[in-house]
């Protein structure tokens, strides 16, 4: 079976149980999905930041769905197999006010990736020499809620916007099941993204994606993910500590910002490449009351600045 996530009656804007189905699926049946960019087809290659002013924010990490999944019972938990995830030749990033860990520092921007040979370029001279390898990911898998109503963007108990570069082509995500059927839907594709995707975007692209279903009969509260993790070999990293969290992770973005800047990248440049290959990690929180938060570049992208 293919589903055809560029059309916009596949398409769901909020996360509910009762949704109707846009398909029926057996377990153990193999599934085509297109799925489209987390702007659901508003941001097109060739857009600047000038064009954002005239996208309906609403319409953000739009998911594909929801599946019914035969046989799937409330207090179960579902079992996704991903085959594999091909992307689209064309990816964007963008800075957007009010929206991200530094938000409202670096003004608008919106820039445009090409794919070619499985890397991503910039087609300006933003980030220029700048190639990042294709690593595919879904940032919105989730099923439906017991009870409620929930917006796209938060990420939930069930799942959803989620944005963890581990549910990958051979992953296997596992998800509650709180109403019969599962009601499980796709979204927000990208060709690559850091840990934590600091300035709140990351290569979003559309993508088509084949998967499997299965239940098993114990349950599960929250998302789990079996996977194989890329490692990017040697790393620079910049360290915040504080006893918040959050501003240890504002202090480590901050001085990479800083770190990169010295090298010749802008501002903005600087906070969309962390945010599309940078890793944000927690590396110490029982030494109370400071934790460590750091943020990583591989040095095969340092090295890599002009």
């Amino acid at each position: 079976m293919e589903i055809d996530g560029k059309s916009m009656d596949n398409v769901h804007f909020r996360w509910d149980g009762k949704l109707e189905p846009i398909a029926m699926i057996k377990q153990g049946d193999w599934v085509k999905i297109i799925v489209p960019d987390s702007s659901v087809n508003q941001i097109l290659p060739g857009m600047t930041e000038e064009h954002m002013g005239k996208i309906d924010e609403s319409k953000f990490d739009g998911a594909v769905g929801p599946l019914f999944i035969e046989g799937a019972k409330a207090g179960q938990t579902l079992k996704i197999e991903i085959e594999s995830i091909e992307t689209g030749e064309y990816g964007w990033s963008a800075i957007i006010d009010n929206f991200g860990l530094l938000k409202d520092m670096y003004g608008k921007k919106l820039i445009t990736w090409k794919k070619t040979s499985n890397m991503w370029e910039v087609e300006d001279p933003f980030l220029k020499g700048i190639r990042i390898r294709n690593r595919p990911f879904l940032g919105v898998v989730g099923t439906a809620p017991m009870e409620g109503t929930y917006g796209m963007i938060p990420p939930q108990s069930f799942g959803g916007n989620m944005d963890t570069k581990t549910i990958c082509a051979g992953s296997i995500l596992m998800l509650p099941v709180n109403v019969d059927g599962a009601l499980v839907s796709f979204g927000d594709p990208h060709g690559s993204q850091g840990d934590g995707e600091v300035c709140g975007t990351a290569i979003e692209t559309e993508a088509t994606i084949k998967v499997r279903f299965s239940t098993v009969e114990e349950s599960i509260k929250s998302p789990m993910i079996i996977s194989e993790e890329y490692s990017p070999g040697r790393t620079i990293s910049a360290s915040g500590i504080s006893e918040d969290l959050h501003i240890a992770a504002k202090i480590a973005a901050l001085d990479m910002i800083k770190y990169l800047m010295k090298r010749g990248l802008s501002e903005q440049e600087s906070y969309i490449l962390m945010s599309v290959i940078g890793n944000l990690a927690i590396r110490e929180i029982v030494d109370e009351p400071n934790f460590v938060v750091t943020m990583s570049v591989p040095m095969e992208i340092i090295d890599q600045i002009a």
